[in-house]
């Protein structure tokens, strides 16, 4: 039997990572906006619409880390880029900006992380 060949796309793999204000309600505020049910429609659709097919956030204490998931010929800007341009963006952003503090030495943005350890079939 002929093996059909692999239509996926290869995705680069960005993480980043931002902190929140150290505050049980605004973190608590922050974590509702982001249930499935309360993100809205229309900034899923520009994260989508950017080229970004994964993303995922996690959090620990007032601590964010993401993952972002985009094909391979984009970059991370260019996903951003297409973001800004988004409908509603600019007031998600204003929003989510109450809740959100820059790590210390940094503006006040997700700041991308470096890999330092990979584990894989390959290595």
């Amino acid at each position: 039997m002929m093996e059909e060949p692999s239509t996926k796309k290869k995705l680069q793999r960005v993480c980043l990572t931002l902190d929140l204000v150290n505050d049980p309600n605004l973190i608590s505020e922050y974590k509702k906006y982001h249930r499935p049910a309360n993100t809205w429609e229309v900034i899923i659709e520009g994260i989508r619409n950017a080229g970004i097919e994964i993303m995922d956030i996690y959090n620990v204490d007032n601590r964010l880390f993401m993952i972002c998931e985009f094909p391979s010929e984009l970059s991370l800007v260019e996903c951003w880029r297409k973001m800004a341009d988004a409908p509603k963006q600019d007031e998600w952003a204003e929003l989510m900006a109450k809740f959100q503090q820059a790590l210390p030495g940094h503006k006040l943005e997700w700041v991308e992380m470096e890999r330092i350890f990979t584990l894989n079939n390959t290595n």
